[in-house]
């Protein structure tokens, strides 16, 4: 399987090229526009992410890994579709379409990010690709930012279980622990009648950031 995965020298397809300039432009623009989106406790995480990402993808491109890149990059973009609906759902109020969705892209999250990733891909660059081709040094540095991205993949994995949990217990899908500052559901049913249920919120200089804070399903990849 690892010679499947990871040779040491195989061809990079035109399709594969433009895959790769895709991801890594949308790794950037996530890298900056973090500084302008709203603040979250998980920040120095998800600059973490963002910051291996970028690596991942640059390293692989570089040193030829690309089919073992592109499995990477598939997986983890797997779930982010259903992500995305889930927040649209929400949005829009339709808080039973918001909580399927988002059961969704759970199971997807879990069975590729904490089954298929690590049981397979992990596997074939860590034990199988040892066997074969042996350690030199892309290898140990592939694969320590292929553990730091699985590390990530735990502690957000965590998060998606614990919100799957309160809905549980509250029948919907209550808010991202992540943010400290945006809007929960249940916020909004209390609110008195009359009140906008879409309001904003500044930023720090007197403006907003234009975002709607609704935030039941906003857990971002």
């Amino acid at each position: 399987m690892a010679a499947a995965v990871m040779p040491v020298y195989e061809p990079l397809t035109t399709d594969l090229h433009y895959y790769y300039i895709l991801e890594l432009s949308f790794y950037w623009s996530l890298m900056f526009s973090q500084f302008t989106d709203i603040k979250r406790k998980d920040f120095g995480i998800m600059f973490l992410h963002h910051l291996v990402s970028i690596l991942l993808i640059t390293f692989s491109y570089v040193n030829n890994m690309a089919r073992v890149g592109t499995l990477v990059l598939c997986l983890h973009d797997s779930a982010d579709a259903l992500l995305e609906a889930a927040k649209m759902a929400n949005y829009a109020k339709f808080q039973k379409m918001c909580d399927l969705l988002f059961v969704m892209f759970a199971m997807v999250f879990i069975t590729t990010r904490l089954g298929i990733f690590p049981l397979w891909v992990l596997n074939t660059t860590l034990f199988e690709s040892w066997e074969i081709v042996g350690p030199y040094p892309s290898w140990w540095v592939f694969n320590l930012l292929l553990l730091l991205i699985q590390g990530l993949n735990c502690f957000w994995s965590y998060l998606i279980v614990k919100i799957a949990c309160k809905a549980v217990s509250k029948g919907k899908v209550s808010k991202d622990d992540r943010s400290d500052i945006e809007s929960s559901s249940d916020e909004e049913d209390s609110e008195p009648p009359g009140k906008n249920p879409h309001a904003t919120t500044t930023n720090g200089t007197g403006g907003t950031n234009g975002y709607l804070l609704t935030g039941p399903c906003s857990m971002d990849d």
